[in-house]
């Protein structure tokens, strides 16, 4: 029994007692060119029969064209929609996460420059009380500004190798370290110790790197000054709080805080901080001591000038920032808590920079010329001071010399 199937071209003839299969040759595809009533342009058909030339035949095909154009329009049309779905869910999601980084950095911005000045304030204090005098107090911030100096470069390859959530728990975990070994220290090597793991310490840097990335460039310089702004409250809150405890408490505690309140911000970033996607592109898989990598930033243009100005400018402000504190102790013999309160009042001088001037000022200036004006007015403005102090330690001998208490230099 013969099965059904497709239909043959082939047919078998027998030939002298022999079967011969004989293959008829396929028909060529013709073309149909059906035109419209008005004659016009029409369709082209290819097809095994040459289709007639009728006003049917057109409408039929012209109908089946227009049901498969309606069919792909509409394919189209709802792959657009959930791609346009799919993206817009992404930004939100991207837009709510990176709300929350900016947030977790900014609340361990204030929290990490809160913790600083806690220890910072304090420390004089501590090291007096371990029996050191002023120049091992520089000695001890000496020690502190070469292991920043050699952590910055490095810190900055690790962020660019193993990414801006990895940096930032290096930072903190560095702050707990160090706090924790001031905290501990009852004798000077200790003490000297605990600046060690300093090395890394680089919050700021790090906070900076997460805000760089996430802003426009049109929008960099206020997220930068937004970021200063919250490190400036730190720096009200913290040498005020430091003060307190040291003078309700004792010196260790004031650090031991300190390293309770950068173990919160480790705590933040671990839990809630998510790692930042980036755009792939070509990192060099050289290690993160690699010396040609670090000094390659010299070749960027300008940025050398850049780092001359900073140096220029930063070496004065960590020599205030290290004496500053001996001054207001030796010259001035204020307490713990009333250095504090003036440390708090340089704080809010930086909150109204950070928070005012510099959004009144950028949009005067361009950058090299409040990188000139702030240079500038910070040669000027540590001339005064230092005038400033050598005049008050010259009226407080006179002071002594007529034996008027030192309680009330300060007050006259």
């Amino acid at each position: 029994m013969a099965k059904k199937g497709k239909r043959s071209n082939s047919k078998t003839l027998p030939s002298n007692g022999f079967e011969v299969t004989v293959t008829a040759k396929p028909k060529e595809p013709t073309t149909t060119q059906l035109k419209n009533e008005e004659g016009g342009s029409g369709i082209t058909v290819v097809s095994k029969n040459k289709l007639k030339q009728t006003p049917e035949n057109y409408a039929k095909l012209r109908e089946k064209f227009q049901k498969i154009e309606k069919e792909k329009l509409e394919k189209d049309e709802a792959f657009n929609k959930e791609r346009d779905e799919r993206l817009e869910k992404q930004n939100n999601t991207n837009d709510v996460r990176n709300q929350r980084i900016i947030l977790i950095t900014h609340l361990n911005t204030f929290l990490y420059a809160t913790c600083f000045f806690i220890q910072m304030g304090s420390l004089p204090y501590l090291t007096k009380k371990l029996g050191a005098d002023p120049v091992t107090f520089g000695q001890l911030q000496t020690v502190f500004a070469i292991a920043q100096l050699i952590g910055g470069p490095i810190y900055g390859r690790i962020g660019d190798l193993y990414g801006e959530r990895r940096a930032i728990i290096i930072a903190f975990t560095a702050s707990v370290f160090t706090y924790l070994l001031t905290g501990l220290s009852y004798s000077l090597p200790i003490l000297f110790l605990s600046r060690v793991p300093s090395i890394f310490m680089h919050v700021m840097q790090g906070s900076q790197m997460v805000v760089t990335f996430l802003s426009t460039e049109e929008n960099r310089a206020s997220a930068l000054s937004r970021l200063g702004f919250s490190y400036g409250i730190g720096m009200v809150a913290g040498p005020a709080i430091g003060g307190f405890i040291t003078a309700n408490f004792n010196v260790q505690t004031a650090a031991l805080v300190a390293a309770a309140g950068s173990t919160v911000s480790l705590v933040l970033v671990i839990l809630f901080f998510p790692e930042i996607p980036k755009q792939k592109k070509e990192v060099s898989t050289a290690g993160v001591l690699n010396l040609k990598e670090i000094l390659s930033l010299l070749l960027i243009p300008k940025a050398a000038s850049l780092f001359v100005i900073k140096l220029v400018c930063g070496i004065p402000i960590g020599i205030l920032q290290s004496i500053f504190s001996v001054i207001a102790m030796e010259k001035f013999s204020l307490p713990a808590d009333q250095n504090g309160m003036v440390l708090s009042y340089i704080g809010v001088l930086m909150l109204l920079m950070q928070g005012l001037g510099i959004k009144a000022v950028t949009r005067r200036l361009s950058d090299v010329n409040i990188l000139k004006f702030a240079a500038a007015t910070l040669i000027l403005l540590l001339h005064v001071s230092f005038k400033g102090i050598d005049r008050f330690s010259s009226a407080t001998n006179s002071l002594r010399l007529l034996g008027v208490p030192h309680q009330f230099h300060c007050i006259l």
